[in-house]
């Protein structure tokens, strides 16, 4: 007490102290006085109160006490009164055994009287009630059967109470109302035959189905009560429970199953389209199943029996059986992506489990997949390896459909715009497009899986169609009059090969659709290159064919037949045009580079009869008249190929200014100036060699030794660069080393 003393007078000091710091406020004291006054006196009130209440409280608290304490002593008492009362009566107890006893088989005559009007109508009961159910009566039967039971079930019970081994009061019961059981089966196979049907019958008779639900519901609450007083007796009567709610759900997916295993009407032996028309089949009653289950069997059913889930959820199950079924037996390719697409995709798409009238009752995304990831990657497995030896097989069928047409005695075909062609690329690029079609129905995985297995296969075909065009050209020249159209099927073979790369281009934008996929197949083996060799050599062969004709008349040129008036570039010039009408029916790209290349060779033949010293000049005359008609030629050459050339914008007079250029050499009358015009020649065709400028001095005649000599040495010391568009022709000219010989003796 007296630190809190001390506390309080500390605190007083303070706030006294806290009030009282300026003079001006020691005129406040009585008012400061009188306001703590007030502050203590309130206080001190409030004290009062509380502790008034809890002194109020402690009192009430002592009077609930002492009330309790007295309640106490006298049920101590009461219970003592009872105990000794019913020490006195357990001999009373005892004695009333009998009394019991009595009662008890007093219960058991009652119910018997309660049952006496039953048990002896059984046999016509039993008769009624077969008649009934015989009739399709189902309610009416039912109801019969249920007294029956109830009967039977009465007596049977209060015999378990009275006597629980008495076996053979029970089985007399039981052989009494034996008759029960068998109308309890008979009436569930009525009841089993109207679910079994339930599809059918609930668009033609409804209420028969409702009845038949009614009665399982009945069942279905005697089984509860039943075992609810099993809980209490330990009895139950013979036959329950009956579990016919379990059974009709039962009954209902054997229906199902069934429904489904029976829509194969064909094989593969009788129809080759059996595989799809089963899935039609299948479809069309799985859809129209469950449209009638949803708008009419739903209303004849409990809500919580669930009706339309479960009978959906059964067809899952039967479907993803009876598919697991299918794809475990020996299927074809095209059996394959039939049960595929529809497993896949006709499942899940409006025709089926999407279809708008199943919504929103049907989820599609929450369906479970009806073949596992395993089985359909077998399936893909299988259907790509089946694929790729169909692939190769009809690739290969196809060449040789096509190399049987290159040995016949007409024309091949011409497209469109005039352009020889053979049906291969349609053929091939057919068959790949129907088997992407195919794969895209399954998935765009399995599309572009397609897709690069095409083009790997079209790259191995490529080879084999280059190895075949290669025959054919051999084959050919062994006997130049057969093939009758050889140059016409060889300029269809060219196109092809513009055809294949066309079509190659089409088919990825077509069924490439974003950049990964791109990806996928560009690492595939480039096409181009095959396609442009086959061609390439396509188009030697034809030129071959056109420098063979013109041997003869090549082998003329620079002579004395040709100096005295040989018209050999009249002929030369008149078979390439005629050969060049053939070759209008070659595609453009190709066809440009073949003329491209003709009028090389042409200039470089003409180059090499200069060359090889076919005729020395033996005065300037000659030397004058031989030049001129060469310039004259080349200038036949360059018309010709201007000609050949007006449909592609080109400039063809390149190689011809070489006949002209060398023409000059040859024409020159000052031997004085031979070096400068032989310097000329040489800067502007940097291969030439010093094998061809001897060549060329050596048909001009009349250049001396020393001549030859000195602009040899000369041009040695400055070899002059070639211009990086300049494309070598001197280089392929080979000089008989004999000539060259000769020529610095």
């Amino acid at each position: 007490m007296k630190e809190t003393d001390r506390e309080a007078v500390a605190t007083a000091v303070q706030r006294v102290a806290g009030m009282l710091q300026r003079p001006d406020q020691l005129d406040k004291v009585e008012q400061y006085r009188r306001r703590e006054a007030r502050k203590k006196a309130s206080v001190e009130a409030r004290l009062k109160a509380a502790i008034q209440s809890q002194l109020d409280g402690v009192r009430t608290g002592l009077s609930q006490l002492h009330n309790a304490l007295n309640d106490v002593k006298d049920i101590q008492q009461s219970l003592a009164n009872v105990s000794k009362d019913w020490r006195q009566s357990i001999n009373t107890i005892e004695s009333l055994k009998d009394v019991k006893d009595a009662v008890v088989q007093h219960s058991q005559l009652a119910a018997a009287v309660e049952n006496l009007k039953n048990i002896f109508s059984v046999p016509e009961i039993v008769r009624e009630t077969q008649d009934l159910i015989e009739q399709g009566a189902l309610l009416q039967a039912h109801r019969k059967l249920m007294d029956l039971e109830c009967s039977r079930d009465g007596l049977m019970c209060e015999q378990y109470r009275m006597d629980s081994g008495n076996t053979r009061d029970m089985t007399l019961i039981h052989g009494y109302f034996g008759s029960t059981q068998g109308l309890s089966d008979e009436l569930a196979k009525q009841l089993w035959m109207v679910l079994q049907r339930s599809l059918v019958t609930v668009r033609r008779d409804p209420t028969l189905l409702v009845s038949v639900v009614r009665i399982i519901e009945r069942e279905e609450k005697i089984d509860r009560r039943i075992l609810d007083r099993k809980k209490q007796t330990g009895f139950v009567p013979p036959g329950r429970p009956k579990n016919w709610k379990e059974k009709m759900f039962a009954i209902l997916d054997r229906t199902v199953t069934t429904r489904i295993e029976g829509t194969q009407a064909d094989t593969r032996e009788s129809d080759k389209m059996w595989l799809v028309r089963h899935l039609e089949i299948i479809r069309k009653y799985v859809l129209d199943d469950l449209i009638v289950a949803k708008n009419l069997m739903v209303q004849c059913f409990p809500p919580h029996y669930e009706i339309f889930k479960n009978l959906l959820s059964m067809y899952h199950q039967a479907l993803s059986t009876r598919m697991q079924d299918l794809a475990s037996e020996d299927l074809e390719a095209n059996e394959i992506v039939s049960l595929l697409t529809w497993v896949l995709n006709t499942y899940t798409s409006a025709e089926m489990m999407g279809n708008v009238e199943l919504a929103p009752e049907v989820d599609v995304s929450a369906l479970e997949p009806l073949l596992s990831q395993n089985v359909v990657s077998e399936l893909l497995d299988t259907y790509m390896s089946t694929l790729t030896s169909n692939i190769i097989a009809w690739l290969r069928k196809a060449l040789e459909t096509d190399k049987k047409d290159w040995s016949k005695e007409t024309e091949p075909e011409a497209d469109q715009d005039g352009y020889y062609q053979t049906t291969l690329p349609a053929i091939v690029f057919q068959m790949f497009e129907q088997n992407l079609q195919v794969a895209a129905q399954i998935s765009e995985d399995l599309k572009t899986k397609v897709l690069v297995l095409c083009l790997q296969q079209m790259n191995s075909f490529l080879s084999r169609y280059k190895d075949e065009a290669q025959l054919y050209k051999e084959e050919h020249l062994r006997n130049r009059q057969h093939p009758h159209c050889y140059v016409q099927y060889m300029i269809a073979i060219i196109n092809n090969c513009q055809t294949f790369k066309e079509s190659i281009v089409s088919l990825k934008r077509k069924y490439l659709k974003n950049e990964v996929e791109e990806g996928m197949c560009l690492s595939q083996p480039s096409m181009d290159g095959t396609l442009d060799a086959i061609a390439k050599e396509g188009c030697s062969s034809l030129l071959e064919e056109v420098f063979l004709d013109l041997e003869q008349h090549l082998n003329e040129l620079m002579t004395k037949k040709w100096l005295l008036g040989s018209n050999a570039v009249d002929i030369i010039c008149v078979t390439v045009e005629d050969y060049f009408n053939d070759f209008a029916k070659i595609k453009k790209p190709y066809k440009k580079t073949m003329m491209a290349e003709a009028h090389r060779r042409i200039v470089v033949e003409y180059l090499r009869a200069v060359m090889q010293k076919r005729i020395s000049f033996r005065n300037a005359d000659e030397r004058k008249e031989g030049a001129e008609k060469m310039v004259r030629e080349a200038e036949q050459l360059r018309f010709l190929f201007r000609k050949l050339a007006s449909g592609f914008g080109e400039d063809a007079d390149g190689h011809c200014d070489t006949i002209v250029a060398v023409a000059e050499v040859i024409k020159l009358t000052d031997p004085s100036l031979l070096y400068l015009e032989v310097s000329t020649l040489v800067s502007k065709y940097p291969d030439i060699r010093d094998d061809h400028i001897g060549a060329l001095l050596a048909v001009r005649g009349d250049a001396t030794r020393d001549m030859k000599q000195t602009i040899m040495e000369t041009l040695e010391q400055g070899p002059t660069q070639a211009s990086p568009s300049y494309v070598p022709i001197f280089k392929e000219i080979v000089v008989p080393s004999l000539n060259v010989a000769k020529l610095l003796k």
